[in-house]
Order: structure tokens, then C-alpha cells, then sequence
């Protein structure tokens, strides 16, 4: 029989593994799966305290995915820095209003926000149709405006939520400058750590990280970001599928999050 303790340990570390996973096999739903496995399996009492931990984890996860795409060279680098570096000011922002929210009314907002996220990855369309697109002087014009306005927007919910904003800056990056979905995926990387990193340092300074816990969900992370890599290498061909799975997922556990969050929604409205 094992100890509370032992349990607990392998128990962020199993939740380190799966959003590596996530990360490394679809290109994000790291971040959003961070929050619920943080509350529901590791056991930590605080919705502020599990966003603040989950930014952190999933920031450094995020980093590991990143120089595995960029030695692929799969990364879109100055397309990624406008729109992460629009992001961080609106990740920042939102950091802030998320903190002063009340914890179970986040909680059941945030479960609103993946049910949507969920809804709409089934929605989403397939590839952009430009491989060859880059940002330089001869396109600033063009693709400046909508990279730094979705990023800035994005960045907001990341913040908030406290989430990465993978399923929402791979979208972004595809609408605004038409990449095809694999650079999208090594591209948003780079603002899905970003962001983590200014959510995480945000609540670190409000005493609202558990380090031990993120600590150990990173050292899980890496296998699940290494595993992730290598499954989807196999199984490109089934990208699609994979997300709709993923979607499935994202769904229901939005609606658990609401469902246990339905007495604080009530009494705000």
C-alpha cells in the first residue's frame, strides 16, 4: 500500500506525462488539461494556485515541444515572435483580472471557455495553403495587423485562464497569415511558453505557485513531450482524428467543470 505521499508524487508526475503528450502529439490542450488535473487528480485545493502551477508546467513543456520543431524546422520564427510578443502584454493583463476573480466563478467560466474550444476544434478547417509565407518588409502591411491583434487577444484569455492558448493561437496563426497547420503547431509553441511564462511569473509573485508540484509535473512532461513527438510522426496520417478525439475530451471535461461550478455561475448572474 502505497503512502499518501508516494501517491501524490506519482500522481503529478502522471499528470506531467499527459500533458507532454498532449503537446507533443497534437501541438497543444496541454495548458487546458493542466487546471482540471491539477484540482480533480493531484489534489490541489486552490483554482488560483492550479492555474498559477499549471502555467508554469506547461510553460516548460511548451519549451521542450518548441526545440524539437525548431530543429525540424517547422517554426515560422518571426511570424511567432509578433504574435507571442503582442500576446504577453495582453497575457499580462489578463493575469491580473483573472486573480482578482473569485476562484469557483474562474473555475466555471474557465470550463465554459473549453467547451467552447472543444466545439470549435471540430469546426476547424484543415491546412493553410501557404507554405512559403514569411514576415518581412514586403508583407509587414499585410500580416503585422492581424498577427499583433490576435495575439494581443489571445494572449487576454491565456492570462485569464490561465491556459497556454494552443488551441486558440494555432487557429489565429492559420486565419492571419494562411501557414499550413504543421508550422501553425511549431509556431504556436513559442507563444504557448511565452504566455505560460508571464501567467506563471504573475501568480508566482502572488504566492500562487505550489513549486514541488510543477516541479514534478515538468520532469513528467518531458517523457509525455518526447512519447508525444514520436506517436505523431506515426500517426500524421491521423491528425484529425486525434483531434476530434481530443475534442471529445476537452468537452466533457468542460462540462464537469461547469457542472461543479453551476452554484458559483448562479449566484453571479
Amino acid at each position: 500500500m502505497l503512502d499518501p505521499t508516494t501517491v501524490h508524487i506519482l500522481l503529478a508526475l502522471a499528470s506531467g506525462v499527459l500533458i507532454g503528450l498532449s503537446l507533443g502529439l497534437i501541438g497543444g490542450g496541454g495548458s487546458i488539461l493542466a487546471v482540471p488535473l491539477l484540482l480533480y487528480v493531484v489534489g490541489v485545493a486552490s483554482p488560483h494556485v492550479a492555474i498559477g502551477t499549471g502555467a508554469l508546467a506547461v510553460a516548460a513543456n511548451a519549451a521542450v515541444s518548441l526545440a524539437m520543431h525548431a530543429r525540424a524546422r517547422t517554426v515560422k520564427w518571426p511570424c511567432a515572435l509578433v504574435f507571442a510578443g503582442s500576446g504577453v502584454a495582453g497575457a499580462a493583463l489578463g493575469a491580473q483580472f483573472g486573480k482578482a476573480v473569485n476562484g469557483d466563478v474562474l473555475l466555471a467560466l474557465f470550463g465554459l471557455v473549453m467547451i467552447l474550444v472543444g466545439a470549435a476544434m471540430f469546426l476547424r478547417r484543415g491546412e493553410g495553403g501557404d507554405p512559403d509565407v514569411h514576415l518581412d518588409r514586403s508583407s509587414a502591411a499585410r500580416l503585422l495587423p492581424p498577427l499583433a491583434s490576435t495575439g494581443f487577444m489571445v494572449g487576454g484569455l491565456s492570462g485569464f485562464f490561465g491556459i497556454g492558448g494552443g488551441f486558440l493561437i494555432v487557429p489565429g496563426l492559420i486565419t492571419a497569415t494562411a501557414m499550413p497547420l504543421l508550422n501553425a503547431i511549431g509556431s504556436s509553441l513559442v507563444s504557448v511558453t511565452v504566455f505560460g511564462l508571464t501567467t506563471a511569473t504573475s501568480y508566482a509573485f502572488s504566492s500562487l505557485v505550489d513549486w514541488p508540484v510543477a516541479g514534478l509535473m515538468v520532469i513528467g512532461g518531458f517523457g509525455g513531450s518526447f512519447a508525444g513527438l514520436r506517436l505523431a510522426r506515426r500517426l500524421s496520417g491521423s491528425r484529425q482524428a486525434l483531434s476530434v478525439v481530443f475534442a471529445v475530451i476537452v468537452i466533457t471535461t468542460g462540462l464537469y467543470i461547469v457542472w461543479t461550478g453551476m452554484g458559483a455561475l448562479t449566484a453571479l448572474l
